[in-house]
């Protein structure tokens, strides 16, 4: 049996999926990513004193900027009319977690734009705190949840 990619067409070429035959259904998705960096660059942020000032602001709107701006960056995602986006950090001893957040009503799902909130978040935190840390990563970055109603 012949195994089909939704994503190429009966040549192999690259191709937008057509869900246009698809029912509009509410959908959530999830994702979240983490930021490994030094503790004392916790406590600076948490003091507002690094360089770049408000990091945790710049980094939440990048986030969801970016949530709304996904088709834009991935090739043959989707454009989704978002009802909803954002994005969420919590500060560990040595880590940022962040969540990202998506919603919409449409034909397909909110997955990409959820992870790439997450990314973009988690790319701005990096940015804006590398003066101060050359050790920090980002890992993890993944989808937590998707719902479809």
């Amino acid at each position: 049996m012949k195994k089909t990619f939704s994503h190429l067409d009966e040549t192999g070429n690259a191709r937008m999926v057509n869900v246009g035959a698809k029912p509009v259904q509410r959908r959530r998705a999830v994702a979240s990513a983490k930021l490994i960096c030094r503790p004392a660059t916790i406590r600076a942020l948490k003091k507002n004193a690094l360089p770049k000032g408000d990091v945790l602001t710049v980094a939440q709107i990048a986030g969801i900027q970016a949530a709304k701006r996904t088709s834009d960056l991935i090739p043959l995602c989707h454009p989704l009319p978002l009802c909803h986006a954002e994005v969420n950090f919590k500060l560990k001893r040595d880590a940022i977690e962040i969540r990202c957040a998506a919603e919409t009503s449409a034909q397909t799902g909110v997955e990409m734009e959820a992870l790439t909130g997450a990314s973009v978040a988690a790319l701005t935190l990096y940015d804006m705190c590398k003066a101060v840390d050359k050790t920090m990563r980002i890992e993890d970055v993944h989808v937590v949840e998707k719902i479809k109603s």
